[in-house]
């Protein structure tokens, strides 16, 4: 029997730079995504969209900016994401900012069960409050996942256990070194973390992934995938947050890697982040070609398809 696939929104940038991350959902319902993967043969749950969190600075929690918010989106996402989880469904979960997946991967936390997770994105998302000036909490997330020092214990602490991750639990896809802070750099030696950089992903996009879920598939009863979509070249596809032009992957690059990421039977959940559909063309046809691909990317998932 077919699993179904479950439709989650998490309509929040309260973890981000700046605000626009929050109309993603909207924005790609819009352009039909849960059209888009019933008409590829998908059964579809709408879960719907959590409540819209918008972006505001902190001015008292300059280093960990809107911690409560992220908090509260994150738990938010955790219960609507486990409700599915339990029922055997495979979920998208739509942010958002990438500190959405820490809903997602502690909605997933089950005891017995051990879950991956396959973090394609340009950064490594390893700082915590006390190493970086920014205060933006979707540069750390990562860094919570694993319960790293200085991380903050109200959003490290939101599943069944602390650490909601262990190092070997993560592998860091398609990430750029030049990227890192000097703290991501260290944490990421001295915890010997596992990861393909974005130039050995752009040189072979099939093989780099299939040698990524090679690594993980055997050892873990779940599998969630994370995309964010600042892996994408911004000059190819502009819709990420960071409008860093000339690094990452070309978006069709991107789409072939993500479609061999997503092909266990043992995924659990696909989690996209930090799309920013105001810098995308006016009348949504940006938005629009990437929920095309994204359809058609889930859609060829053997977790979402009966056994042959």
């Amino acid at each position: 029997m077919a699993r179904p696939l479950c439709l989650v929104g998490a309509p929040t940038s309260m973890g981000a730079h700046a605000p626009g991350q929050e109309k993603a959902p909207r924005a790609l319902r819009d352009a039909g995504i849960a059209e888009r993967l019933t008409e590829a043969g998908l059964e579809v749950i709408d879960g719907g969209d959590g409540p819209i969190r918008r972006w505001r600075p902190d001015k008292k929690n300059r280093f960990a900016q809107n911690l409560s918010a992220v908090v509260e989106a994150a738990r938010e996402t955790a219960q609507r994401v486990r409700r599915f989880a339990d029922g055997g469904g495979v979920t998208l979960v739509l942010g958002g900012d990438c500190t959405v997946e820490l809903g997602t991967v502690a909605g997933h936390l089950t005891p017995g069960e051990r879950v991956g997770l396959l973090y394609f994105d340009l950064h490594t998302d390893l700082n915590v409050p006390g190493s970086i000036r920014e205060g933006a909490l979707d540069w750390m997330g990562v860094a919570h996942l694993l319960g790293e020092d200085g991380a903050s214990k109200a959003l490290s602490r939101l599943g069944p256990h602390s650490p909601l991750l262990d190092g070997d639990d993560v592998f860091f896809f398609s990430h750029g070194p030049e990227q890192m802070t000097g703290w991501e750099r260290e944490v990421f030696e001295r915890r010997a973390l596992k990861g393909v950089t974005a130039d050995e992903v752009a040189a072979d996009p099939e093989g780099a992934a299939a040698a990524a879920l090679a690594e993980m598939e055997p050892r873990f009863d779940r599998l969630l995938v994370h995309f964010d979509v600042d892996t994408v070249d911004f000059t190819d596809l502009p819709l990420s947050e960071d409008t860093g032009r000339n690094r990452g992957l070309a978006f069709g690059s991107a789409m072939r890697a993500l479609r061999v990421l997503l092909g266990s039977r043992r995924l659990g959940a696909l989690t996209v982040t930090e799309l920013n559909p105001d810098h995308g063309d006016e009348d949504g046809s940006t938005v629009g070609l990437f929920a095309e691909a994204l359809a058609a990317t889930l859609a060829a998932s053997p977790a979402l398809r009966a056994p042959g």
